[in-house]
């Protein structure tokens, strides 16, 4: 093996066109341009980008039950949301090709098997062929994101080969569950993605808990959010405003070695890809004296069970 093995990197700390899927699929397409030019090997974007976080919940009384206000911009969102099946991402993809990049993009889902009405923040892996290899849609949603988000399950809990690289990745808090961790680990992972709807208060310390704990390098994503990011023609943005801040996610977007150190440290405010190239044989040299699914563990005293069957509600039979 060579003693390196580089992968280039770049962390695409942007806002959304706040639920407008058509602009923030532009502004996303944009930012795989410059990757692509810029010979990326692979591009991260943040958590339900497209098309955007549900600031409205803590911001409107989103626990009030059935109001017209959370009502119409639950409607809006989920008029906004990607339906894969449709061929909402088949531009992307087109574009991973096109650079033979890989992707993971963070969406808000509309899927078809679960009726096409409910919407899931789920985390997609696109390879360097542009062919999508896993949707690992958001196994609990945190705190009032149930009041819009549905729960998911273990369908996408899955790594993939990228270089010398393992990489697997999961959804905002998911990262602090153990067991979901666990099973990336337990397939490879080396290069562990964590999405985040933005802010360094998510990202500064458990981007460096997962590296040390796995061995990994570790790749924290996320947004920014700002009053301006919200479109004018947003339904009830009056009332949006009179709670919101002037800054809702200031990035945070940052890179932790196999020795829990910093690569890169959180990047505020900034907006734009941030590169960087990852070394693969660090991830060597700190499984030398703890690796969490080899040397060091005991499958014969515990073990973890995962079910990656795709739920749904029906099971047709002809």
């Amino acid at each position: 093996m060579e003693k390196t093995n580089p992968l280039k990197v770049a962390l695409a700390q942007i806002a959304p066109v706040w639920l407008d899927k058509a602009g923030t699929l532009q502004k996303i397409e944009d930012q795989i341009h410059e990757a692509g030019k810029n010979k990326s090997d692979l591009i991260v974007f943040g958590e339900g980008i497209l098309p955007g976080y549900p600031y409205w919940l803590a911001l409107t009384g989103g626990a009030e039950w059935n109001t017209q206000v959370n009502k119409e911009l639950h409607a809006h969102y989920v008029s906004n949301s990607v339906t894969i099946e449709n061929g909402d991402l088949d531009s992307v993809c087109a574009l991973a090709k096109k650079y033979s990049l890989a992707i993971y993009l963070g969406i808000i889902e509309r899927p078809l098997d679960r009726g096409g009405k409910s919407i899931y923040a789920s985390l997609v892996y696109i390879d360097k062929q542009g062919i999508i290899q896993s949707v690992h849609r958001k196994l609990q949603p945190t705190y009032d994101e149930r009041l819009t988000w549905s729960p998911g399950d273990g369908n996408g809990l899955r790594v993939h080969s990228l270089g010398a690289f393992t990489v697997g990745g999961l959804n905002c808090w998911e990262n602090w569950m153990p067991l979901p961790r666990a099973s990336l680990y337990a397939q490879g992972e080396d290069l562990h993605v964590a999405v985040w709807p933005g802010s360094d208060h998510n990202t500064k310390d458990i981007t460096r808990f997962i590296a040390r704990e796995g061995r990994s390098y570790v790749i924290s994503v996320s947004s920014l959010m700002r009053v301006e990011d919200f479109p004018p023609s947003t339904p009830h943005l009056e009332k949006i405003f009179e709670k919101a801040p002037k800054v809702l996610a200031n990035g945070g977007s940052c890179i932790a070695g196999p020795d829990g150190e910093w690569v890169l440290e959180p990047v505020l405010h900034e907006e734009g890809n941030i590169y960087h190239t990852l070394d693969f044989s660090r991830v060597l040299e700190e499984r030398q004296n703890f690796d969490p699914v080899g040397h060091y563990s005991r499958p014969d005293v515990t073990q973890l069970s995962v079910n990656r069957e795709r739920q749904s509600t029906v099971n047709f039979k002809e």
